[in-house]
């Protein structure tokens, strides 16, 4: 029988090459391939949630106009603004101005120096104190019933914020951070979240109460919920807000 001639070392070495080029060309665009695929699920996603926030908040402007403007005339005639307006701290550091409905007198913001030793959170980084001098008459109803907070369905159509996040926080608090907290800046900020209803356990009808939460334990549920959100985690957490408001547990 005949065999035929053993190819020479040059051009066992080309072929060796040429097949080395061809595994090289065929990782790079498999890494490329699921890389797109990646880039396609976190962009749709995104974009499913920025359409849910939109459409929410032009539902509820414009269900709660008529309460709003008599919360407007109400505040208007207590004197001051109808407006609060607050630098918050966003997506990735980046700050915006909240609004709210004022529910303080017109120098709050000046007087909280010299409330910060009554601060009732041991941390010292956010700040909260029970019957606080400086809420107005009004104040303290559209406090008790969260109706302050409806301005900020306007900061969720101008992309500030989103419907469901962890709360934005001031900036003198996110100069208090350490590197474990701005965690909870990976995600553009929320009306509403897993610590405003009470969620601690992760349990689907778990509703308590926001107030027994501390601020360790509120980060720690914002990065579980920058972990594993999905609109219909969203659009739970935005239904459960309901009854947590109704029961004075949540906002």
């Amino acid at each position: 029988m005949k065999t035929l001639p053993a190819p020479d070392a040059p051009e066992v070495r080309r072929i060796l090459e040429a097949q080395s080029r061809l595994g090289r060309l065929r990782m790079r665009f498999a890494m490329r391939l699921k890389r797109c695929m990646w880039l396609a699920v976190v962009n749709g996603t995104l974009a499913v949630k920025r359409l849910f926030d939109i459409l929410i908040s032009i539902i509820a402007l414009i269900l709660a106009s008529p309460l709003m403007l008599v919360i407007a005339l109400l505040i208007r005639r207590d004197g001051g603004p109808i407006f609060f307006r607050q630098r918050r701290i966003g997506f990735n550091g980046r700050d915006f101005e909240m609004l709210k409905f004022r529910s303080m007198c017109i120098d709050a913001e000046a007087r909280l120096s010299q409330l910060l030793a009554q601060n009732e959170k041991s941390q010292g980084i956010t700040f909260k104190m029970k019957n606080d001098p400086r809420v107005t008459p009004i104040g303290r109803f559209i406090r008790k019933a969260s109706i302050d907070e409806l301005p900020q369905f306007f900061n969720v159509l101008r992309g500030d914020m989103s419907i469901v996040g962890p709360r934005p926080c001031l900036p003198r608090e996110a100069a208090l951070y350490s590197s474990a907290d701005r965690r909870r800046l990976h995600a553009k900020p929320g009306i509403t979240c897993l610590w405003q209803v009470g969620e601690r356990e992760g349990r689907f009808w778990e509703i308590g109460d926001r107030n027994s939460i501390d601020f360790g334990e509120q980060v720690s549920l914002d990065v579980r919920y920058i972990e594993s959100h999905s609109f219909l985690r969203d659009l739970w957490i935005l239904l459960k807000t309901i009854p947590a408001i109704v029961l004075g547990k949540g906002m």
